[in-house]
């Protein structure tokens, strides 16, 4: 799913307008339909419902939206704000529609916000994702008093005060919403944590927009949802065999850290790849063969560290970084990788440690090596920035830099291609915030690098069915009780 900036946005409905053909009034409709359609799938009729309106096309919305939901039977009240004179056609026209229901109340000042029962559902259509200056004024004080209440709030299409494609200020005074319904995509401000307050749990809604522009119009930015995903895997042939699926090696693994080696080599073996082994250091080895039996171990001289490199040549893919540490022996190590693989290869904690600690090696990075930091470990990496915008900007520049892909871990995590193109994760929660799921993924991608998958596919696949494992295991186990193990018992091909 594409990821559209407010300029393209905008575009989109002037070409739907132009080529359904439809009306920008019967568009709008359409969209309060969809809108309403979630609504009631959510609340039933005895909930009341106030919904506070702008004077552009979201309030036009919200209008819109205040009809139907009357014509279904809800208990509706309408607050226009009237911060000025003028008022979109649109907006003018659907409040005309409500006038033989509903009779709107104007809001002049914040001394005519009504007193609202705390079971009252608040519907935000203030401000639209066309926003182009902070909201001030009324505007700005209604807001922060439906921040002050305590009643669930949703926004429509986005919430009010909030920059679809840019950094907000940090005073800029912006609707909190518990949920916000979003039209046809997401917006690019979802997927910064900055924003998490500012969204809530957000939904998309279908609204029908031209199918051509959508297809037809580049985006650097991508939201990775399940049809996405799927067209990526590989079918399995009838009579394939283990070879067919590729040698992985892992490199991972030190004295105390060896349920890294473990974590990551089951979540490889768990996603297809046809043979295992792993590289570790001596204390490891007994560990390693009995807690996974199918992998394949050879055992460095050092007992308590990687300090050599196996022989390389039979390798389909090469996952390094999980439990490694950071001894100077291991980096000789790693230097000889960079130097002699000829596979593809992805590296992972201690490993992108190092590299930050020895940034002359970034050159040495063969093309299309998957790094998968997470945030401070990128920051170590790369650099230090003042918001996630600025740090998805960094990302793209290293990205295109090295030409490498880089997988920016946490919630949405972005995965960022050397050609500047970036795909956001649509699965995953808060219960993957635990030790060891990096390492469940560093096994994922390895295996699908093995199997012959693009890098590309391998990262966004990877990090997609990561997120999937995370979900299935947080049904069963809830996100609080959910370990790194979990995800690798929830993987499903």
């Amino acid at each position: 799913m594409k990821i559209f900036n407010a300029e393209q946005i905008r575009a989109l409905d002037a070409f739907t307008i132009q080529n359904e053909p439809i009306s920008s009034l019967d568009l709008m409709e359409r969209a309060s339909q969809a809108f309403v359609r979630w609504f009631c799938d959510q609340f039933v009729n005895t909930r009341p419902v106030s919904i506070f309106c702008g004077l552009g096309n979201n309030g036009g919305d919200g209008l819109a939206i205040a009809r139907i939901l009357f014509q279904k039977s809800y208990t509706v009240k309408v607050y226009i704000i009237e911060q000025s004179e003028n008022s979109s056609e649109d907006f003018k026209e659907n409040r005309k529609r409500l006038q033989n229901h509903l009779s709107p109340i104007l809001i002049h000042s914040i001394n005519d916000f009504p007193e609202i029962p705390s079971s009252t559902i608040l519907i935000d259509a203030l401000l639209g994702s066309g926003l182009s200056r902070p909201a001030t004024g009324i505007l700005a004080d209604v807001i922060n008093t439906l921040n002050a209440t305590p009643n669930k709030v949703i926004s429509i299409d986005i919430a009010s005060g909030l920059y679809m494609d840019k950094q907000n200020e940090k005073n800029d005074v912006i609707i909190k919403p518990h949920c916000t319904i979003s039209f046809q995509f997401p917006k690019l401000a979802f997927m910064m944590p900055q924003n998490a307050v500012f969204t809530g749990n957000w939904q998309v809604v279908d609204i029908g927009l031209h199918h051509d522009f959508i297809k037809n119009t580049p985006t650097p930015f991508y939201y990775t949802d399940k049809p996405e995903a799927e067209s990526k895997i590989i079918p399995r042939q009838k009579f394939s065999n283990k070879g067919t699926f590729g040698h992985a090696l892992l490199l991972a693994g030190s004295y105390g850290k060896m349920g890294a080696a473990v974590l990551s080599a089951r979540s490889c073996l768990r996603s297809g790849v046809g043979l295992l082994s792993l590289h570790i250091p001596g204390c490891g080895y007994e560990i390693a063969q009995i807690s996974v039996p199918e992998a394949m171990a050879t055992v460095d001289a050092d007992y308590k560290h990687l300090s050599e490199l196996p022989d390389i040549d039979s390798y389909s893919a090469i996952g390094i970084g999980p439990g490694v540490g950071q001894e100077p022996v291991t980096l000789e190590m790693l230097k000889v990788l960079l130097e002699k693989i000829k596979v593809p290869l992805i590296i992972d904690a201690d490993a992108l440690n190092i590299l930050s600690q020895n940034p002359e090696l970034l050159n040495k990075l063969p093309k299309q090596t998957i790094l998968t930091p997470h945030p401070k470990e990128f920051q170590r990496l790369a650099g230090k920035t003042d918001n996630e915008y600025d740090r998805l900007k960094l990302a793209k520049e290293f990205a295109q830099k090295y030409n490498v892909i880089i997988c920016l871990k946490g919630a949405h995590t972005a995965v960022i291609l050397s050609n500047g193109d970036v795909h956001f994760n649509s699965t995953g929660n808060a219960g993957m915030a635990t030790g060891g799921t990096g390492d469940v993924l560093t096994g994922i991608i390895t295996a699908l690098l093995a199997q012959g998958y693009k890098p590309e596919d391998a990262a966004i696949l990877g990090v997609y069915e990561h997120g999937l494992a995370g979900d299935r295991a947080a049904d069963k186990k809830g996100q609080s009780a959910l370990i790194a193990s979990d995800l690798i018992d929830c993987l499903k091909w």
